[in-house]
C-alpha cells in the first residue's frame, strides 16, 4: 500500500518563506490581473472588467492578457458602456479566445445588463446564494444569474458552459469564478478587495492545473482529479496554515508553475533552491533514503 503524502510540520514555514521571497513584480506583469488593475478604482468598472477577464482566464497567460485588451478595444474602451446598452454583438463579431467567441461575450453583456436592473452589484447576487447554503451556493447563484433563465433571448452555443457551478452534477471546481471572487474580495496585493461583505477567510482556492499539481505534491490533497471536493480539501489545508487569508498562497503557487520554477519533474538544477522541496512528494523518497 502506498503511504499517503501528508503536509510536513515545516510546510507552513516553507510556504511563508516562498511567499516572502517571491518575485511579485515579475509575475504580476505576466498575470491577467495586470490588465484589470487600470479599472480597479471604480467599483462597477472593476466588477465588469474583472468578470470578463476571469471568464477569459483559460490557456496561456500572455494570450489571456491580449484577449482582454482586444475585447476592451472592440467595446470602444469601456465594457461598462457595452453592458449599459445591452451588448451590441456587431463590434465583437470577430473576437475569439480559444473556444470563447464574441457572440458569447456580447450575450454576457446582455446578462449583466439584466442583472444590474435588479441588483446594485454582483456581490449581492453572490451573497444571496451564500446566505442560503454556504460558499458553493453563492457561486451557484452567481453562475445561474450569468447563465440566465430558460426563457428570454436564447444564449449562443456554448455560452452556459462558461459558468459552471460546484452544484452541477459533475461538481466543477469553478476555477474562473473562484478566481473572480479572489480578485474582488481579497484585500491584499495583487487583489482588489472591492467587495467588503464577503469574509476573506471564506474564499476558496482557484484550482487551476498548476495549483492542483503543486498542492497534490505538497500533500494538501490526496485527490487525483480536480473537483469541488478537491477545492474544499486544498482550501481546508491552507486554512489551517492561515485561517485569516487561506488563499494568499494561490498567486505564488500558480506562478511558480507558470514560470517554470516548478518543472513538475525531479530536476535538481531547478528544484535545488526551492524552499518547499523538502515537502514535495517527488523528493520524499530521496530524503528518506539519505
Amino acid at each position: 500500500m502506498v503511504r499517503a503524502h501528508r503536509p510536513s510540520p515545516e510546510l507552513a514555514v516553507h510556504l511563508a518563506t516562498l511567499y516572502d521571497r517571491f518575485p511579485f513584480p515579475r509575475s504580476f506583469s505576466d498575470d491577467p490581473i495586470a490588465e484589470i488593475r487600470t479599472y480597479s478604482t471604480d467599483r462597477r468598472h472593476a466588477e465588469v472588467t474583472a468578470l470578463y477577464g476571469a471568464t477569459l482566464a483559460t490557456g496561456n497567460a500572455t494570450a489571456i492578457r491580449g484577449s482582454i485588451r482586444t475585447l476592451v478595444a472592440l467595446a470602444g474602451g469601456d465594457l461598462v458602456d457595452a453592458v449599459r446598452v445591452g451588448g451590441d454583438p456587431d463590434p465583437w463579431r470577430t473576437f475569439r479566445h480559444r473556444w470563447i467567441r464574441g457572440d458569447q461575450m456580447a450575450h454576457l453583456a446582455r446578462r449583466l445588463h439584466a442583472i444590474y436592473d435588479s441588483y446594485d452589484s454582483l456581490e449581492d447576487v453572490f451573497l444571496e446564494g451564500m446566505e442560503k447554503d454556504g460558499f458553493a451556493s453563492g457561486i451557484d447563484a452567481l453562475a445561474q444569474a450569468l447563465r440566465g433563465p430558460g426563457e428570454g433571448p436564447r444564449a449562443p452555443r456554448g455560452y452556459r458552459a462558461l459558468f459552471p457551478s460546484p452544484l452541477d452534477p459533475h461538481h466543477s471546481p469553478a476555477k474562473r469564478l473562484t478566481l473572480y471572487l479572489r480578485w474582488m474580495v481579497r484585500d491584499r496585493f495583487p487583489d482588489f478587495g472591492i467587495w467588503k461583505r464577503v469574509p476573506m477567510n471564506e474564499l476558496r482556492v482557484p484550482l487551476d492545473q498548476h495549483v492542483f499539481w503543486i498542492a497534490y505534491h505538497l500533500g494538501l490533497t490526496q485527490r487525483r482529479t480536480r473537483t469541488w471536493a478537491t477545492v474544499e480539501e486544498v482550501t481546508a489545508a491552507l486554512r489551517r496554515i492561515d485561517p485569516v487569508d487561506p488563499i494568499r498562497f494561490d498567486f505564488v503557487l500558480c506562478h511558480t508553475g507558470i514560470s517554470g520554477d516548478c518543472p513538475k519533474r525531479r530536476d535538481i538544477t531547478v528544484c535545488g533552491p526551492c524552499v518547499v522541496r523538502p515537502d514535495c512528494r517527488m523528493w520524499r523518497s530521496v530524503r528518506e533514503a539519505s
